[in-house]
């Protein structure tokens, strides 16, 4: 499938989501916090390597407004990263169990994730807006994905898709992310879905 095709399936996608959205009050739009959480130790040796990726002194700047231009935006970087990067483990890479870092050629799916945050960034969206995310596969393993927060809900990037979907339809369990305010803090998420689809926690 072609980018421009991508991007005309991803944008019909998008108004699609946020009909229903507005139709099912149950489901939540953005994702709810519930308080601090540890960052992954990945992260945290990131930060120390990339300080001036971690560091930023604007605060909260509220969601991003969600524009044509910035849904188009964000499925081309989505796209664009997930095209050029091939999928590889830490343990294949650098023969360790865990290590965040940009990728060139191949990457784990944190890589992906760092690196379509520093392209968003760098194409004008606020770092308090696009927050480094961990969650729970089906299968029960770990996983990191791209949270891109606007005034239509959190949008998820995901290397192991080219569809950006709305958080609250895919099929992960969502356990924390960067906090908006401070990129080297991380917060507890709690899953509004639960209530919705009536399914129990731990």
């Amino acid at each position: 499938m072609t980018l421009n095709a991508l991007l005309k399936i991803g944008l019909l996608a998008a108004i699609g989501c946020l009909a229903m959205v507005q139709a099912a009050v149950a489901t939540p739009a953005s994702m709810s916090l519930a308080g601090n959480a540890s960052p992954p130790i990945g992260h945290y040796e990131f930060c120390k390597e990339n300080a001036a990726d971690c560091a930023y002194a604007g605060g909260d700047a509220g969601p991003a407004i969600l524009t044509e231009d910035r849904w188009k935006t964000i499925l081309k970087i989505n796209y664009t990263v997930n095209s050029a990067i091939q999928p590889m483990t830490d343990k294949e890479i650098f023969g360790v169990e865990e290590r965040w870092a940009y990728p060139r050629t191949v990457g784990d799916c944190e890589d992906y994730a760092l690196l379509k945050r520093k392209m968003l960034i760098d194409a004008g969206f606020s770092p308090s807006d696009v927050l480094m995310t961990v969650v729970l596969q089906p299968n029960g393993e770990g996983h990191a994905v791209l949270t891109v927060r606007t005034d239509h809900g959190d949008f998820v990037l995901d290397n192991m898709r080219d569809k950006v979907m709305l958080w609250s339809d895919t099929e992960y369990t969502y356990l924390k992310r960067e906090s908006s305010e401070d990129p080297a803090r991380w917060v507890k998420l709690q899953d509004g879905r639960a209530v919705a689809v009536g399914s129990v926690r731990k």
